[in-house]
């Protein structure tokens, strides 16, 4: 991907959009006990080159570091975190600097570590699900009885009070008629869908397949996918807004973007070697987590992948945004810049966003507080 520009604050400055959370996706190791079709980390592809795990040691003095740079939310991911051998002390340490801590997995290894990672301040998990037919996901999973312990996981986790979300890639896997049964009987809360990578990414990532049939989508089933899960959110809570849904729509089809990406901004890409990245996408990293406190925001407006992490999020947050610029444009008396910064079309995409999504989150939130015998918070991604 070609370098954009970048912008610094002026002198340094803290500015209002800084005292907004940010969010950090943290890939702990490149292993994964997986051998999904549609994945690069798989364990029979041969990516990986040697395993690699974060340092927890080095994690642990890199907090206060991203505190400061104002994350609030770390999603643990991999690889597979549950192999990381110090996941339980990563999850620990997170929460408690205040930060909200997620995790996705695969589940094979929940009901081993639920009860632990409850106890520790998990605040949200995430489990992969691939198909409505639980045979189908293990045969993709390459985990004969992973469904059995999918559902042994989240009932543990369900019994701690954690909110559980099916994490559900976009492939001809998914039957999207049967899927909220399926997701109903396993006992998730939520659903978020993510898109399908074909090409490689710039960074360390692997989330991708060159090769998978399965997610070599053409640009009229991407759209029918996208109208599908719109018809899902009839049927069960899915935490991809209609405006995001819509706005991905339009980048199917080759149409002007109107939501700019918080990636680089207020979303980072961390990984296992502890460099900070703008996204998963990008071709080079933004420097070591130990320099973040030096790294300029990115606000250009970047729309060059259809990541669902980072374009739900930046729909979400765009209000936000727009408010604190026009706040910080009205302080300086800048009247024509405070009217550019918020009465725009997009600003009201997003708060109709915000609203759709406010009672799912609320809802989980509460299941989280009364569940707060373990631990006591809620984590969004």
């Amino acid at each position: 991907m070609p370098a954009l520009q970048s912008k610094a604050n002026p002198n340094g400055k803290r500015s209002l959009t800084h005292k907004l959370p940010a969010i950090c996706d943290f890939s702990i190791t490149n292993v994964c006990n997986a051998a999904c079709d549609f994945c690069g980390f798989a364990r029979d592809k041969g990516l990986i080159g040697s395993a690699a795990y974060a340092d927890a040691d080095r994690f642990s003095a890199a907090l206060p570091i991203l505190s400061r740079r104002g994350i609030r939310y770390v999603t643990l991911q991999g690889g597979e975190p549950l192999v990381h051998p110090e996941i339980i002390r990563l999850v620990s340490e997170i929460a408690a600097t205040g930060m909200q801590c997620a995790l996705i997995t695969n589940g094979w290894f929940l009901p081993r570590y639920i009860r632990s990672l409850a106890a520790a301040g998990l605040g949200r998990l995430e489990v992969s699900i691939d198909s409505a037919d639980l045979a189908a996901h293990e045969g993709n999973r390459g985990l004969p009885g992973l469904g059995r312990r999918i559902a042994e996981g989240i009932s543990k986790a369900r019994a701690f009070g954690l909110p559980v979300v099916a994490s559900v890639t976009v492939s001809r896997l998914l039957q999207y008629d049967r899927l909220p049964e399926t997701l109903e009987r396993l006992g998730f809360d939520a659903v978020a869908f993510s898109y399908p990578r074909r090409e490689p990414f710039g960074s360390t990532s692997l989330v991708y397949s060159t090769t998978s049939q399965l997610v070599d989508l053409g640009r009229d089933e991407l759209l029918a996918a996208l109208a599908a899960i719109a018809d899902m959110k009839k049927r069960f809570p899915v935490f991809n807004p209609k405006e995001s849904l819509s706005e991905v729509a339009r980048y199917v089809r080759g149409e002007a973007q109107s939501i700019p990406c918080i990636a680089g901004f207020k979303y980072f890409y961390l990984d296992w070697n502890l460099d900070i990245w703008r996204c998963e996408t990008w071709d080079k990293p933004l420097g070591s987590v130990f320099d973040f406190d030096r790294i300029p925001d990115q606000r250009d407006h970047c729309n060059a992948c259809m990541m669902a992490c980072y374009r739900n999020a930046s729909m979400l947050m765009h209000a936000g945004i727009a408010a604190a610029d026009a706040l910080e444009a009205l302080a300086k008396a800048d009247v024509g810049a405070t009217v550019q910064a918020f009465f725009r079309s997009s600003v009201m995409r997003s708060i109709s966003a915000v609203v759709e999504e406010m009672p799912r989150l609320t809802r989980l939130a509460r299941r989280r507080r009364r569940g707060g015998a373990i631990s006591g918070f809620f984590g969004s991604t």
